[in-house]
């Protein structure tokens, strides 16, 4: 009778945990998902894993990694909030991986496998409205990492509204993240004609106090569609400007990145990308200033004069920051939780949208919490010993935003389906 009870708890363990995965019949479909968008031959990762060969190669890498869910990096607590196609492994995926290399990485029948993804154009926006790149640019030997800004377009003859849009990085070895901004002024352009080189180097922005951010890309990023009947706001006469960030890893390779609108053919609700929460206007125990050898917190708060609904919040700060989070609390007490970023980490930033609009009643309070960590702790504090740290645009110095895509709320705008599934959907499923 012990040896029957024993033989169903071993059976049992094999079923609940997916015993002696192979590549062919499991942790491609898992990689092709959530992994090779960076893990390419041209991408931004330092290895790929396209095929079993990339993988066996990197197995062991590979289940450190998700095991201590650093890849993929999705920052954001999904525990704290549950976000739209959201790029996270499930506990299952991540067993499946540590059982496969656990048990001899086996490759079962590769002539079965599914074909790879291609990431070799990456266009996804069939038929744009709008299309354009910064031509050919040869990054040059950088001593640091590289802000470079583009005019990509004239100005614009009519009024637009923007519900989809998207990056195509030109190298994917050589782009980590992209910044896209209309802007109705001259000043752009006289600063790249002030540049010898195509562009010009501006940390941070544009360099024009009215440019409008629409949106960005980071590594794994996917085209970002607005909600039905949602656009960004792009008034006649504008000009789109995308600021590159070229880290020094990319010396001397050569980008074309370019970006796919598209417009609505009619005006529609106009939707908002803005830092509400800033290191200046709504810091409460500002300046934001980390002496050396220190940790402290700061905090922003901001109260909101109207009905909203949110449909993304995406924090911003640089390398002495340690963690981030943000929320809400409604004038009836209840409390909306946005992200909280436990483990704050500069080289993987981006946005997280929520599963549905987040309505914001009148009277509702922000909240923003940063925590910075500016002692030799800190792997990531960029001097050696620590230096005073204070509020500045290079990326040695610091900043505390968080960004928010929001439109005036119109009832019925929580209801609205923008993705719960809480997963993006799996490679060809």
């Amino acid at each position: 009778m012990k040896n029957h009870i024993l033989l169903y708890a071993i059976l049992f363990s094999f079923a609940a945990h997916g015993q002696n995965p192979d590549w062919t019949n499991n942790i491609s479909c898992i990689l092709y998902s959530h992994c090779t968008s960076c893990h390419n031959p041209n991408g931004i990762a330092p290895f790929s894993l396209l095929t079993y060969s990339d993988a066996l190669a990197n197995a062991t890498e590979m289940k450190n990694q998700v095991q201590s869910k650093k890849m993929p990096p999705f920052l954001a607590d999904a525990n704290y909030q549950q976000y739209a196609h959201q790029k996270t492994l499930t506990q299952y995926e991540i067993d499946q991986i540590s059982d496969w290399v656990d048990n001899g990485a086996l490759p079962g029948d590769t002539t079965l496998a599914m074909p790879a993804p291609s990431y070799s154009s990456g266009a996804i926006i069939q038929n744009p409205d709008f299309s354009s790149s910064i031509g050919t640019y040869n990054i040059p030997v950088l001593n640091n990492d590289e802000y470079r800004c583009f005019v990509i377009s004239n100005p614009s003859a009519t009024d637009e509204y923007i519900t989809a849009f998207e990056v195509i990085p030109g190298n994917r070895a050589a782009v980590h993240h992209v910044l896209i901004f209309s802007d109705n002024t001259n000043i752009p352009v006289q600063l790249d004609l002030a540049d010898p080189d195509p562009g010009y180097l501006n940390f941070g922005g544009t360099g024009s106090a009215a440019s409008q951010l629409i949106g960005g890309f980071v590594p794994g990023s996917d085209p970002y569609y607005l909600p039905p009947n949602m656009g960004m706001f792009v008034p006649a006469g504008s000009r789109i400007i995308i600021q590159i960030h070229y880290p020094i890893s990319s010396s001397g390779l050569t980008d074309s990145t370019r970006v796919n609108f598209t417009f609505s053919p009619t005006a529609v609700r106009t939707a908002y990308d803005a830092a509400v929460l800033d290191h200046l206007a709504t810091i409460v125990d500002g300046p934001l200033y980390i002496p050396a050898n220190t940790v402290k917190t700061f905090h922003e708060q901001y109260t909101v004069p109207v009905d909203v609904s949110v449909l993304s919040v995406a924090p911003h700060a640089h390398l002495v920051c340690t963690s981030m989070s943000s929320y809400a609390v409604k004038p009836n007490g209840d409390t909306i939780h946005f992200e909280t970023i436990p483990h704050w980490d500069f080289h993987w930033q981006g946005a997280y949208y929520f599963q549905k609009p987040l309505h914001l009643p009148a009277g509702t309070v922000l909240y923003g919490e940063a925590t910075y960590d500016n002692t030799i702790n800190n792997p990531e504090n960029p001097n050696d010993p620590p230096q005073d740290v204070s509020l500045g645009e290079s990326t040695t110095d610091e900043m505390m935003l968080f960004y928010f895509v929001y439109t005036a709320y119109f009832p019925g705008d929580e209801n609205t389906v923008i993705d719960t599934s809480g997963l993006i959907p799996h490679y060809l499923n």
